[in-house]
């Protein structure tokens, strides 16, 4: 029986691995939820898996969901909040696999602590190892505990080294479908909507990562994370556009052969992969091979979309130039789906960031979080002098999926 953690429960990929879990009863034990701000859908999971402890993100949602819990004759289940709150969820005792799943770098503390308490940790944050992850892998080797990536391309990946070490690897291919502008004029990128960018054509995910994957800029963090993972140079991670999003990443070895890993675009796959691990465990995610009929690679036009040419930047300087990276594209959606910015000034504004961030290696958890702390501070400055009458001022590195 595996006894799960889940950071960032209510959001779509918390969804998608208590559906595992309920598929699954008999391997799978949910002990700890971190649910954000949706009490409501917090409450309904707290009934339904009775958790030893639920972390919410705000002290009055914790009133709530605390106050709910006792009329439903549940007040035996601790209820905590906050950053504290997520921490405690992922090192609770009980715990063995956390699922790390909470945007952005609000969920960098408990991951990185989960690492150190000795979990397994299933990595569905990639904002994580985009700003910390040369801090969480050395951990993660040092308490010889893999971190079992959730995200489909480094899923992929993972699947695909199964057939060969990593010294034998010539380089990674991570797929991208190019989103919703693949084939759209830069000249028409400054009149792009926010519904326009929110419609991606293969995945539903969060806000975000939905208009991370219109400017390629997801991407650029998965070229980050899978150096991180795999223990790679910048310079072995490529980008493909494969519009069909049916090869959800390749590894090429050092003699030519190429393994590329394809299944149904379904979060629960990954999922099941990560939390079964080293296990296969039959399913009914099924891929109708007979339905396939070509398949497209298309090399990104880093021109159009040149975020992904700032993350091979900030990939090869590390440190701080990682953290801005991530700092500034989370404030700059975020003006953008506020309606301060334009589409295309989203890269404007991480350019100037990150020109603006001296490439220091940060050596704690804490410079981190300093780091970001500044760059989110100096993006704002950027979005104002856009032109911003909306500018984030409060700051915002909470949200969670869902």
């Amino acid at each position: 029986m595996r006894r799960i953690a889940i950071l960032g429960s209510t959001g779509s990929i918390g969804r998608s691995t208590l559906s595992v879990v309920e598929s699954y009863p008999q391997r799978f034990q949910i002990v700890s939820l971190a649910a954000g701000r949706n009490v409501d859908a917090a409450f309904e999971q707290v009934k339904r898996w009775k958790p030893s402890i639920v972390s919410v993100a705000a002290e009055a949602d914790a009133d709530v969901l605390r106050a709910r819990l006792k009329i439903a004759a549940l007040e035996d289940i601790e209820v905590v909040h906050g950053s504290e709150g997520a921490v405690r969820v992922a090192t609770h005792p009980e715990a063995d696999f956390v699922v790390s799943a909470i945007v952005g770098v609000a969920g960098l503390q408990a991951t990185y602590e989960a690492v150190r308490a000795g979990k397994t940790i299933g990595l569905a944050n990639k904002e994580c190892m985009v700003a910390a992850g040369e801090l969480i892998a050395a951990e993660a080797r040092r308490q010889g505990n893999p971190i079992l990536p959730i995200d489909s391309e480094h899923n992929a990946v993972h699947q695909c080294l199964r057939a060969g070490k990593i010294d034998e690897v010539h380089g990674i291919w991570l797929t991208a479908s190019g989103g919703p502008f693949l084939h759209t004029p830069k000249s028409h990128f400054a009149s792009i909507t926010i519904a326009q960018a929110l419609k991606h054509p293969t995945w539903q995910m969060g806000k975000r990562i939905t208009i991370d994957s219109a400017t390629l800029m997801n991407k650029g963090f998965e070229v980050i994370e899978a150096c991180r993972l795999f223990n790679l140079p910048p310079h072995k991670i490529k980008v493909v556009v494969h519009p069909q999003s049916t090869v959800h990443s390749m590894v090429e070895f050092v003699d030519g052969s190429i393994l590329a890993q394809f299944s149904v675009t379904d979060m629960r796959l990954p999922i099941l992969y990560a939390l079964t691990y080293p296990e296969r465990v039959s399913s009914d995610l099924r891929f109708p091979v007979m339905d396939l009929r070509h398949l497209e690679f298309i090399p990104p036009d880093v021109e159009k979309f040149p975020c992904l040419g700032l993350a091979y930047e900030a990939a090869d300087a590390g440190g701080a130039k990682s953290v801005a990276l991530n700092a500034a594209d989370e404030v700059a959606v975020a003006a953008f789906l506020d309606g301060s910015i334009r589409f295309d000034q989203i890269p404007r504004v991480i350019k100037e960031v990150l020109n603006e961030t001296n490439a220091i290696k940060l050596e704690s958890i804490g410079d981190v979080l300093g780091s970001d702390r500044q760059a989110r501070e100096l993006s704002r400055d950027v979005v104002e002098r856009l032109g911003g009458a909306k500018a984030l001022r409060p700051a915002s590195n909470a949200s969670t999926r869902g």
